[in-house]
């Protein structure tokens, strides 16, 4: 496994990162000690890196990895949240140092932010962060972000360590322009000393058929120090480590990850109150004859929707 430097920071991280995500109750809701066993497979494959948030609720399962992996320090976490002030953000730091039961956290990101103008909306979390960075409870700060525009802010603000941009080969999600754009704004973020690490290399699972292809055209960037990629098995482990490493994938391989696709589920009882609608981030929801309906071909099944839905009545499955 190859590491690289995150940016200006002393955070060195494989290629490969895990996507808490998939394993989390917006998505496969596994147990704790199912989602520990993906996990402690991708730490024997040499990942050293975690992608998770608040918002997933998939501290648990990373939690029981960590204990029985033994040698935690040397796994970087990343985390993120919503909170906009420093009463949020702290008690969404405390929950993630206790949780995880960690003396610090490696990464702590804004998730989710759409531009400059939300970065300054969020700013007072940005001060709390930069406070617990100088206690020695943060090592590095950042930003989560979808929008070509959030990276170029963030690329301008001296606080800001880390982005986390969404990023793959046919541009699925991105927003504000194309996946070229994307790559120009990344390149620049770069430039200015930031550590990056891409998000939904496969689209939400839209390309998981050809995910040689795929990790490639992210690795090839030279800008990006690690992609993270969401799993839910042993065997989606052995194959994107492997496809990382330049290891052959075998046929059975490759044919146990390919049956297993995902999809946006919604369920008899969706009330149709348009909440969905609201927080999807690609405008992939809309309320038809009463209920939510998903356009399949732009989700990128991030589940932030189900997140949100009062009914419950949203997930990937």
């Amino acid at each position: 496994m190859e590491y690289r430097r995150l940016g200006a920071t002393d955070i060195w991280v494989s290629r490969l990162c895990f996507g808490a995500l998939t394993i989390s109750p917006l998505q496969r809701d596994m147990t704790a000690l199912a989602g520990a066993q993906v996990i402690l497979k991708a730490f024997e494959q040499g990942v050293n890196f975690i992608d998770t948030s608040q918002f997933y609720r998939a501290y648990p399962p990373i939690r029981a990895a960590l204990n029985q992996y033994g040698s935690s320090d040397e796994i970087v976490i990343a985390t993120k949240s919503y909170a906009y002030d420093e009463k949020g953000m702290a008690l969404a730091l405390n929950q993630a140092l206790d949780e995880l039961d960690r003396e610090w956290i490696d990464i702590f990101l804004l998730h989710e932010q759409e531009s400059m103008l939300t970065i300054r909306g969020h700013w007072e979390a940005v001060e709390y962060l930069v406070k617990a960075k100088h206690q020695g409870l943060v090592r590095a700060i950042g930003i989560s972000t979808h929008h070509i525009e959030g990276v170029r802010a963030a690329a301008l603000v001296p606080e800001m360590d880390i982005i986390s941009p969404l990023l793959n080969y046919r541009g699925l999600g991105i927003i504000g322009g194309t996946k070229e754009d994307m790559v120009e704004a990344v390149e620049f973020a770069h430039g200015c000393g930031k550590g990056i690490y891409a998000m939904k290399p496969f689209g939400g699972g839209h390309y998981v058929q050809d995910p040689a292809q795929a990790l490639q055209y992210l690795l090839d960037l030279d800008a990006l120090s690690s992609i993270a990629v969401g799993m839910k098995s042993c065997e989606e482990v052995e194959m994107n480590t492997n496809l990382v490493k330049g290891l052959p994938i075998s046929t059975s391989l490759q044919d146990a990850v390919k049956s297993q696709p995902r999809r946006l589920h919604i369920d008899d009882w969706c009330i149709g109150c348009g909440i969905c609608v609201e927080k999807c981030p690609q405008n992939a929801l809309c309320i038809k004859n009463g209920q939510a309906r998903v356009d399949a071909s732009i989700c990128v099944l991030c589940g932030y929707c189900g997140g949100h839905c009062p009914e419950f009545a949203i997930k990937v499955i």
